[in-house]
Parts: C-alpha cells; structure tokens; sequence
C-alpha cells in the first residue's frame, strides 16, 4: 500500500506535470511568420518560395495541335494587295467550320504588313487584308460577333530583315483563338 504522503507527491506531481501542459497549450504565442513555417531546405537545394505550379500544360483547342487542320493560322498576302491567294481557301473554310460549330469561341484577326510604305498605308492595307478574311468567314456562316479584327500595319514583323523573303512573311494575317 502506497503511504498517504507518496500519495500526495504523486498528485501533486500529477497535476504539475498535467497543469503545466495546459499552460504551455493555453500561452499565447505570436504566429509563426509564413518563413518558419517552412521547412529547412534540403543541403544543395534552394529553398523556393513560388508556389507548387503544375507543370502539365493546359489545353487551349485544337489550334495547338500540329496534326490538326487548324493548326495552320497564317494567310500570307502578296505586295501591296488584300486579296486571298487561292492556296488559303481552304485553311479559312475549315476555321469557319470550327467556329461555326463552336458559338461561344472567338477569334482576333490581326492585319500585318512588311515595312514598305507609310505607317497610314500599311495600316489601312493590313485592316483590309483582316477584313477580307472577315467578310469571308461571314460567308462561310460565322457570326459576326465571334470575329475581331486587329490591324498592326508594319509593327509587329514575323522577320526583322530587309530583304522580299523577310516582307513576304510579313504580309499576312493571323486567326487568333
């Protein structure tokens, strides 16, 4: 049989240890900053303080895909004209069909030119190559309200250079999704 005064040593040593717990749980403590709450970063690793990001890429439509009919966007002009070559028919029929059959997608025509010419003309040159791809995605059945035109003139060059290669890849226009 335990001695009343071991008894009350045990108690009281009971409720020390039970009481100082409570008080070490009830102490208010200022928040850890967002840094202590951090582990230790690895030896030979940075510690990195951007968010986990997913690297999955995210999908954006079919336009992306290499094998698909809409991934080629490009109308190229020849000099001086807003008229579409026959070999882009088809490239412009088949983003009609896909816009048609998706209401709620839209698309930005932008209008470029090469650098020949005042920045007045190639303006109003690239407006009208958008716009002839507009009136005819209008005729293939596409909302008007799905299409905007964007006109860049010479300010945005697919090539930098100088020469006909560098302008001829610079007439054009872009279907942007």
């Amino acid at each position: 049989m335990i001695e009343p005064r071991s008894r009350r040593l045990a108690a009281l040593l009971l409720t020390v240890m039970l009481g100082g717990t409570g008080l070490a749980g009830c102490a208010s403590k200022p928040a850890p900053s967002d840094t202590a709450s951090r582990p230790a970063p690895i030896q030979g690793r940075p510690a990195t303080t951007a968010p986990m990001e997913s690297t999955r890429p995210t999908y954006a439509g079919p336009w992306e895909d290499p094998s698909s009919p809409l991934y080629q966007r490009t109308i190229y002009f020849d000099y001086d004209t807003a008229e579409i070559k026959p070999q882009y028919l088809d490239v412009i029929r088949t983003h009609a069909r896909y816009l048609g059959s998706q209401p709620g997608t839209r698309v930005t025509l932008e209008g470029h030119t090469d650098e020949r010419g005042t920045r007045e003309y190639n303006l109003a040159l690239s407006d009208q190559r958008a716009d002839s791809v507009r009136r005819f995605m209008l005729a293939e059945g596409v909302p008007a309200n799905q299409m905007t035109i964007l006109s860049y003139g010479e300010e945005r060059p697919a090539d930098p250079g100088h020469s006909e290669q560098s302008w001829r890849l610079n007439r054009r226009v872009i279907i942007q999704y």
